[in-house]
């Protein structure tokens, strides 16, 4: 008989053990290859090799336990839907009840005299030892039980148990065939093990060392991948020729201001200058790919209109981006306002522009006529074409992903691009996220810019909030309220236990605030004000409406979700009241924070929280006593890790560069690992520009597959 050998690339269907229900299962998880089954990684570990006498046990943690079956299993419907199964089991110290709920299955599992390991929490109910729900496996002396059980993402139907055995078959299978693209040296200079040893230690490990070795290189692959794309894509970007813009005052400009640039703005236009007019070392200008990054309200678009000026006086067109149109007629009024005053024309392109004024700008652009353009995603349409682009800015970068500033840019290939970011981060974060630009950073606030006093209180201030809403709407101020939900989250399922313990509501939701019921209750507490909700379900033309009327002053209170975060300059907000602060990053609260504060009123911001944890508290604490950007980031990467910098969401720039994400890199805690990787990144590419050695092929094969760019973009 002809046996198919079984490759990475085999279809999961063809494993032993996977029939349709399971590979249906399997494909749910995004596992249609052995490949995709061996590079499945477990999220945690079970450690059974702690093994304790039930006399010795812990309620706080988990733990193993050889034990001896005493008793019969008996099972017993408590009620419809719960079903309990018991049994008695001993070892030398004493014994245990051992319970498990709507696992019928199991009363014919254990027999008086089996022995076997469980591993679970300890419980004790009226003075009696119990285990509910324990993990089990049958236990025979001379016999080894892995120490470390792995425990993977799931979906219904699949348990880690047979997760691992299907992993287990397929390693047997593939194990040898899997190529290290690291070259020997790498290896050796890194203290790296081989990517086949760390992908069988990283499912079942023997012990902790085989665990953090594994860890260390499957990181550190991830870095270097990152940082290879990096380091080609800057490769790429410094063998371009740029456009040279003409030497050029910006006395015309700076003059109009009624106000002086603070250092760090001239710092940042000076960069912009340097970058787009100043030939580099070779003579030559390449194209410019610069982010400043400063906070709400630090005077970054004065840099971005300087920018526009050098290119519009070298003869040039500007396109400006931003992901919202309230966002863009704000730019635009902005821009017009003081560039037009220097005959510069301007445009705006949202999706709301009619079509008769669609098709007028897009004509201007295209004859080049037409200076400045100011819009929306509507700018990288098929039908916006430009006679002279020349500088391509973006607006709140965190908000696009590079393929879509990309789009913008490739209208034409050696135009400059500036984007503008108001989340300031950690150098280590700024290097990752944004590690194919150039970085300005703006440190210093115009001077006039409010401090915002910020409270941290709990529930029992809620009338006196109240109170101070009224308040300041009363003086002329407006307010924002931000929840961390839109509508009540579904709460968790009743819990039921043994033993007298009948039920445990566990409601996920009950102190939640969210924006829709907290709007209506607002609104009947204080009738005499006008409360509208904004969050994100709503469609782009609604939110841009209760934008628009918050700006103009016929909303008092806006309570939203954190949809606001990048929002309209609305000089009359006085107050920002943050709902379940706790739940929240620091660098988001202070985005939050920065909403307020940008007039002449004195402004204020309330953190409302009930979590009195000591992490919470420090973290809150931190809002309270710091109001500079940079340093909350510091603070936030130490005491929360890089989830705010790094979330799961489709903002995120990191894993919109080209679909890459870290699944084991931590920044907080690898970053001598992060700075070798980029350090490695480097050097082959110095060496080998175009990855074509042969010891680099696997690298170049990898860095295809892990990051999802196409081969003609890094060669």
């Amino acid at each position: 008989l002809f046996v198919q050998k079984l490759t990475l690339d085999t279809d999961i269907a063809q494993l032993s053990g996977v029939g349709k229900t399971r590979e249906k299962q399997l494909n749910k998880l995004g596992i249609y290859t052995l490949r995709d089954l061996v590079t499945f990684y477990p999220r945690a570990y079970e450690k059974r090799s702690d093994t304790r006498l039930a006399a010795h046990y812990s309620t706080d943690e988990a733990h193993s336990y050889i034990l001896t079956v005493a008793t019969a299993p008996s099972s017993n419907m408590i009620r419809k839907g719960l079903t309990v199964t018991k049994f008695r089991a001993f070892d030398d110290s004493g014994s245990v009840e051992v319970i498990f709920f709507n696992s019928p299955y199991t009363k014919n599992v254990f027999h008086i005299g089996d022995v076997f390991r469980f591993f679970g929490k300890m419980k004790i109910n009226k003075k009696r030892l119990q285990l509910q729900n324990p993990k089990f496996e049958p236990y025979a002396e001379g016999v080894a039980l892995p120490d470390f059980v792995p425990i993977y993402p799931l979906t219904s139907g699949l348990s880690s148990k047979i997760l691992g055995k299907l992993v287990h078959e397929a390693l047997s299978e593939v194990l040898p065939q899997i190529k290290d693209p690291l070259p020997e040296k790498i290896r050796y200079e890194k203290k790296l093990t081989t990517l086949s040893s760390a992908i069988k230690a990283i499912h079942f490990p023997s012990d902790d060392n085989d665990i953090t070795d594994a860890l260390s290189r499957l990181a550190f692959d991830e870095f270097l991948y990152f940082a290879l794309s990096i380091s080609l894509s800057s490769g790429r970007r410094s063998t371009h020729r740029g456009i040279k813009f003409s030497p050029t005052s910006l006395s015309p400009l700076t003059s109009l201001l009624p106000y002086e640039l603070t250092d760090s703005q001239k710092h940042a236009i000076n960069d912009i200058y340097r970058d787009t007019v100043t030939a580099g070392g070779d003579g030559q200008i390449h194209p410019m790919a610069r982010i400043i990054v400063g906070d709400v309200g630090s005077g970054k678009t004065i840099c971005a209109i300087s920018a526009m000026y050098i290119a519009v006086k070298s003869n040039y067109q500007c396109a400006m981006m931003v992901p919202t149109e309230i966002l863009a007629r704000q730019h635009y009024s902005d821009i017009q306002s003081l560039l037009g005053r220097l005959n510069i024309s301007s445009a705006l392109l949202i999706g709301s522009t009619t079509a008769k004024e669609k098709k007028r700008v897009y004509e201007q652009l295209a004859d080049g006529t037409l200076d400045i353009v100011i819009g929306t995603h509507a700018l990288i349409s098929e039908k916006v074409e430009f006679g002279r682009l020349g500088l391509v800015i973006t607006d709140e970068q965190h908000r696009f992903g590079v393929a879509q500033r990309a789009m913008l840019k490739d209208k034409t290939k050696n135009a400059h691009l500036l984007v503008m970011s108001a989340t300031p981060i950690p150098r280590t974060l700024a290097l990752a996220m944004y590690g194919d630009l150039d970085i300005s950073k703006i440190t210093q606030m115009p001077k006039g810019r409010q401090k915002i006093d910020t409270f941290v209180v709990n529930e029992s201030y809620r009338q006196r909030l109240n109170t101070f809403i009224s308040k300041q709407v009363s003086e002329g101020g407006q307010c924002y309220i931000v929840c961390p939900s839109i509508e009540r989250e579904e709460g968790f399922k009743d819990i039921y236990l043994p033993e007298g313990v009948t039920k445990i509501a566990s409601e996920r939701s009950l102190n939640l605030k969210n924006a829709t019921e907290y709007t209506e209750k607002l609104k009947s507490e204080l009738p005499h004000l006008r409360i509208e909700c904004l969050h994100g379900k709503m469609s782009g033309k609604e939110k841009d409406g209760i934008m628009s009327r918050f700006s103009s002053g016929e909303i008092d209170v806006l309570v939203s979700t954190t949809v606001i975060e990048v929002g309209v300059n609305v000089p009359n907000a006085s107050l920002m009241i943050v709902e379940n602060a706790e739940r929240f990053g620091l660098s988001q609260l202070h985005q939050l924070r920065g909403r307020v504060g940008r007039g002449e009123r004195k402004s204020y911001c309330i953190l409302v929280s009930e979590n009195r944890s000591e992490k919470a508290t420090a973290r809150l604490d931190v809002m309270k006593n710091t109001g500079d950007g940079f340093e909350i980031a510091e603070k936030d990467l130490l005491l929360r890790g890089p989830g705010d910098f790094f979330s799961a969401n489709s903002d995120n720039n990191l894993r919109q560069s080209g679909g890459f994400s870290f699944r084991f890199a931590s920044l907080c805690d690898n970053f001598d690992l992060f700075d070798s990787a980029f350090n490695t990144a480097k050097s082959i590419v110095q060496t080998d520009p175009e990855l074509t050695f042969d010891e680099h092929k696997e690298i170049k094969r990898e860095l295809l597959r892990t990051v999802n760019i196409n081969s003609s973009s890094i060669s």
